[in-house]
């Protein structure tokens, strides 16, 4: 288990509702977090084994400081609660076996693309809105999709990160409205062509 202090809280939607939405603070905030790519150390690579809090980390800063521009404090409380089942988290996080990325060793952005091209988790530390990061991952989950032969790739996305899948060509299939510990929580399902693109 984790301390309180490093997981400030999530229950996860195993009910059945939906949960996995995206969010890429690339799409909002000030962009003031002094990171200079360009002499910064930044690496993406797979996640590790033991990074579970650190992602968590990531996940929650995301909604609570970035998509709290777009939802509701009823919403964002009920997508990203203050009760968490550490193992539960673990074995998400394992199963979806995310790509990291990380500025001089901290982990600030996390992503995944499933074998069946379904981005499950997209997230961005909202410590570090719009300084490249999503951009980053998004480049490096589209190329590992190349790699399987997938010819489309999928999220549930929120309102938030939007804006961001579309400049990389996704389209909103379907706009969706997910109840989630009795909240309705709304986002779409978005997709992108790999075929044609």
């Amino acid at each position: 288990m984790w301390s309180t202090r490093a997981f400030i809280g999530l229950s996860l939607a195993l009910d059945g509702l939906p949960y996995n939405m995206s969010i890429d603070a690339d799409t909002r905030g000030t962009g003031d977090a002094n990171v200079d790519l360009m002499n910064d150390t930044v690496l993406v690579r797979r996640y590790r084994e033991g990074e579970e809090p650190a992602l968590f980390a990531v996940y929650y800063s995301a909604i609570h400081f970035v998509a709290s521009r777009d939802y509701t404090p009823d919403q964002i409380e009920a997508w990203a609660p203050r009760d968490l089942d550490s193992r539960l988290w673990e074995a998400r996080i394992r199963g979806i076996n995310p790509f990291v990325a990380e500025l001089d060793g901290t982990v600030v952005a996390y992503a995944d693309i499933q074998a069946s091209g379904y981005i499950d988790h997209f997230f961005v530390s909202g410590a570090y809105p719009r300084c490249g990061f999503g951009t980053m991952l998004m480049t490096r989950i589209l190329k590992e999709a190349r790699c399987l032969g997938l010819s489309e790739v999928t999220s549930d996305v929120s309102r938030t990160a939007q804006g961001f899948y579309e400049r990389f060509g996704f389209r909103v299939v379907e706009h969706r409205n997910p109840v989630l510990r009795g909240v309705t929580i709304p986002n779409a399902l978005m997709r992108l062509d790999l075929k044609n693109g």
